[in-house]
């Protein structure tokens, strides 16, 4: 919704021509152009990074609707993103370390789950 509020709604510059749009902003036409272009592969890197929390979360149900029946990979050092994905893959100096669901890693207590125990106390 808050792109069709733009001037130039789904077609606003974001590069250099767009300096006038905040990072969060940035982030909103490109996803929302990605959901109009209904891709089949879709690659999100760091997707909702300069978002809000609230916003994120907004952001984050459109794109789980949008994403579904297509093969999705997202980049994500903000784990609390990728809780609810099929399969996490975690890598480490360009070698898969470990890969599960987010349930089975952080019972594997690994990397994954000394990821998310940190970001959980800086909170």
């Amino acid at each position: 919704d808050k792109v069709l509020g733009f001037t130039d709604g789904y077609e606003t510059k974001v590069g250099e021509k767009g300096l006038r749009l905040s990072g969060g902003e940035k982030q909103r036409v490109g996803i929302a152009r990605t959901i109009i272009k209904s891709p089949k592969i879709v690659l999100l890197d760091e997707a909702t990074s300069a978002l809000d929390s609230k916003t994120e979360g907004q952001i984050q149900e459109a794109l789980k609707l949008a994403c579904e029946g297509r093969t999705t990979l997202v980049i994500a050092h903000r784990l609390s993103t990728i809780v609810n994905a099929d399969s996490i893959i975690v890598l480490k100096k360009g070698r898969i370390h470990e890969q599960g669901k987010h349930q089975e890693l952080l019972a594997l207590g690994g990397e994954y789950a000394q990821m998310w125990r940190r970001q959980a106390e800086s909170q």
